[in-house]
């Protein structure tokens, strides 16, 4: 790869270590920001635009009494006094240039985001490389949704794959079927949400219909019949939450070769982060029955 390739730049929000839940082995995933899905349950709220956003923590603020110099430096009077006499933000003055979090001695204001190369990210992926020899680990890209930076995470996974480094990425399918193609060569593994065959449901919960994911599955599965595929469907009460609907997207799968399937619990863990960006949390009083998750599993159970 020549140095270009790997000076290549692209927007991430996080890189987690030392996870086991998203591919094979021990895996460092990095979060791309970027989605052209909105599902009203996104845990990471944060993912869903490609530019950096200020986020701000009240639970972390000083309070404009004892601090108040974010709004010293604000050049565009977007921070004034709100309740309890901590900072609100004036999200439509707000040029998002940072100057407010540069000055937080407290980081209550942050930036969600950064900019880094290629060669950057494959560094720090590399720092975890004594765990992927001994659990078959490697470097899984998720989001948000990693296609959206197609050229970016296209020029990470052949980097690692040069380097030996096991490849996998999370994806919701949304995307064109070239970068699709492009990508997956240089995977070992993907894991794919398939999270209704009701495209009105899909179109309601998620903000896109899911003819051009299903589309795009199908011809994912007939071009790389010999990749691990697993599928992931998340359960969300009120939307794909029933036998019917669990054991449709079962039936779809049960004659693909390698494919493996998974139901994930729906959770909020996200749902702070709503608040540091001054979003209302769609779903803030659905629950997930623990008993229905069990029934639900033992009908997805045809392919385990």
């Amino acid at each position: 790869m020549s140095r270009s390739d790997t000076q290549k730049q692209g927007y991430i929000f996080n890189i987690q270590h030392y996870s086991v839940h998203d591919g094979p082995g021990i895996r460092t995933i990095v979060f791309l920001k970027g989605c052209p899905l909105s599902c009203k349950w996104c845990s990471n709220p944060e993912s869903q635009q490609t530019r950096l956003e200020l986020a701000f923590n009240s639970h972390k603020c000083i309070g404009i009494g004892d601090c108040g110099r974010c709004i010293k430096v604000c050049p565009h009077g977007s921070l004034m006094s709100g309740a309890d006499s901590k900072i609100k933000i004036d999200r439509k003055r707000c040029q998002t240039c940072f100057s407010c979090a540069e000055e937080c001695p407290s980081q209550a204001l942050n930036v969600f985001g950064r900019l880094v190369s290629v060669n950057e990210v494959i560094k720090a992926v590399e720092a975890d490389s004594m765990f992927y020899s001994r659990s078959g680990g490697g470097m899984t890209l998720s989001g948000g949704e990693p296609l959206l930076q197609s050229d970016f995470s296209y020029e990470l996974v052949k980097e690692a794959k040069r380097r030996r480094i096991n490849t996998a990425i999370e994806t919701c399918g949304f995307a064109d079927w070239p970068d699709i193609e492009k990508v997956v060569r240089c995977l070992d593994s993907i894991l794919f949400d398939i999270k209704s065959l009701d495209s009105g449901k899909h179109r309601q919960f998620t903000g896109v219909s899911n003819e051009k994911i299903l589309a795009n599955f199908k011809r994912l599965c007939e071009s790389f019949p010999k990749l691990p595929k697993l599928v992931r469907t998340p359960l969300i009460p009120g939307f794909n939450d029933s036998i019917e609907d669990i054991k449709a997207i079962a039936d779809f799968l049960k004659d693909i070769p390698n494919i493996k399937y998974e139901l994930l619990s729906y959770h909020r863990l996200g749902q702070p982060k709503y608040e540091y960006l001054d979003r209302e949390y769609p779903l803030t009083d659905i629950r997930l029955d623990e008993e229905k998750v069990r029934i639900l599993k033992e009908a997805a159970s045809i392919l385990s």
